[in-house]
């Protein structure tokens, strides 16, 4: 082992992810770990709300009184009936963002099982969609409307039996929500009145991509649309815009598009304050011997570890059982029974171990996790962010994750930092702008002997701002060069220096500004 306990820099991680509503007794248990933690929490109330009685005294029971952040932005724009695209950390509480309204929408409007269907939640997972539906029931305490959920893994008879009856919020897995749409006949959903699509990005990347457009399809287009996404890529960009799509209407000019709401696009750091990242560096034969000396030391904790494969979760849970390392494991083909058992085991135990493929990566809220390990790296960057997000959730949550990575993987941190950025429209957009203000700034100094922005390094520059080259952008370089450089210009201009490209032909190689 060449090297333990490295500590990453928390940008290093990316941005951060959704959640799944807390308990009253974790929010408890968070707040007195919340040393030094930003809060989440606004100064609103959600008796400053117009919201309906039973609703207020619902929210009331479950121990919901101030509201978070993505909440206290969100629930006013989505009461006034208005499509909403967010992006929140971990924790943040985005659960009750949407359910809330979509709840009052429906005491407000004439709303019985003989209505039908007139909101759907759909989940990427079954577990989401399953604490989506618990927190969901809890709203539901003093309210008359039906509730039902509709995922794999349950007979698809007695859920349809429910549809024909009438459900008026259901929650429903892709798959499942497509097999009703096709097969389930008296399933009455041509008066939906909101969409909720939650965690797009899992979605897609779970290739649901095709399903959802079918979906899309069958849906009334007449409607309120919201959508969360941990991570606001240019695939999600594009999916959001067929998600919102309207029929066309004469006043179809006159619509208000859609409001992005990202509570977490300003501050420096992708994750959580809360979390505190380390990556252990061993090679290949000592890889098992490290998890298992961290795993015995930490035996009073409590630890997700995330292997690449199902087969390397049943094989490792094995081998730590004979070697008196008592774990549960969830991975993709256990059935919905045992893998229920298992996350209800771990969720229940003050101390354990749980093996898992990413299937548990999304939306499941484990109370109290103080270590995510991750004995294979993630594939895409993104998923580091959603395995880390296990820990250190909820108001003042910490945590700590580590991962193990080969000598020749290190490279694999900077590609995180880097990839994220890049495929982030939003962060992508807001890097550039940074990164042009910064060259300007740079040129506006009065010791151009000292500061001459046609020395800088702009590929430094660039990647400070995680840019793995100098983006494109249109630079105005007010101070004018000196005569041996406008000479030095002439003579480079067969390099293709112009205003529309400032870099040239050979880029950063001899010239990285041309003065225009």
């Amino acid at each position: 082992m060449k090297r333990k306990g490295t500590q990453m820099d928390g940008q290093a991680a990316a941005r951060e992810e959704e959640e799944v509503e807390e308990s009253p007794s974790k929010k408890a248990k968070v707040a007195k770990k919340g040393r030094g933690a930003v809060s989440i929490l606004t100064d609103r109330a959600f008796s400053d709300l117009p919201l309906s009685e039973p609703t207020l005294k619902a929210l009331d029971e479950m121990g919901f009184k101030t509201m978070t952040e993505i909440q206290a932005r969100t629930i006013p724009l989505l009461l006034e009936g208005r499509d909403v695209i967010g992006a929140a950390q971990t924790g943040s509480g985005k659960t009750l963002a949407f359910l809330v309204p979509a709840i009052e929408m429906m005491h407000f409007a004439p709303c019985l099982p003989r209505n039908g269907t007139k909101v759907i939640v759909i989940s990427p997972t079954r577990e989401l969609a399953m604490q989506t539906h618990h927190v969901a029931m809890g709203l539901f305490n003093h309210h008359t409307q039906t509730l039902g959920l509709a995922v794999g893994g349950v007979p698809i008879g007695k859920e349809a039996q429910q549809l024909v009856k009438g459900v008026n919020l259901l929650v429903a897995t892709p798959g499942r929500l497509l097999d009703h749409l096709k097969k389930t006949k008296n399933f009455v959903y041509k008066n939906l009145e909101c969409l909720i699509i939650d965690e797009a990005d899992r979605m897609l990347g779970l290739n649901f991509k095709d399903e959802m457009e079918e979906i899309l399809k069958r849906l009334p287009m007449k409607r309120q649309t919201i959508l969360f996404s941990a991570t606001q890529s240019t695939e999600v960009f594009e999916f959001a815009k067929l998600s919102f799509k309207k029929k066309a209407a004469e006043n179809e000019a006159a619509q208000p598009k859609p409001v992005y709401i990202g509570v977490d696009d300003k501050k420096p750091k992708a994750t959580v304050s809360g979390l505190q990242q380390y990556c252990c560096i061993v090679e290949s034969e000592e890889k098992f011997l490290a998890l298992y000396t961290f795993l015995k030391k930490q035996r009073s904790k409590k630890t997700i570890v995330f292997f690449s494969t199902r087969q390397a979760v049943k094989f490792y849970s094995e081998l730590l059982g004979y070697i008196n390392i008592e774990c549960f494991h969830m991975e993709g083909t256990q059935k919905q029974s045992a893998r229920n058992s298992n996350l209800h085991g771990f969720i229940q135990a003050k101390s354990g171990i749980l093996l898992c493929t990413d299937v548990a990566a999304r939306g499941i809220d484990i109370p109290s996790v103080d270590w995510v390990v991750q004995y294979d790296a993630p594939r895409e960057p993104e998923m580091y962010i959603h395995r880390v997000g296990r820990t250190a959730r909820g108001e003042g949550g910490e945590g700590k994750a580590l991962i193990f990575l080969l000598t020749q993987e290190l490279t694999f941190l900077s590609y995180l930092k880097e990839k994220i950025v890049g495929e982030n429209y939003y962060l992508s957009q807001s890097a550039k702008s940074a990164y042009k203000s910064c060259i300007e700034a740079y040129n506006s100094h009065q010791n151009k002997s000292s500061f001459s922005v046609h020395k800088l390094d702009l590929k430094g520059v660039a990647k400070s701002f995680c840019f793995s080259s100098p983006p494109k952008v249109n630079v105005s370089l007010e101070s004018r060069p000196s005569k041996s450089r406008n000479r030095q210009d002439r003579c480079r201009s067969k390099h293709g220096i112009s205003c529309t490209n400032p870099y040239g032909n050979m880029g950063v190689k001899n010239r990285q500004l041309a003065k225009y």
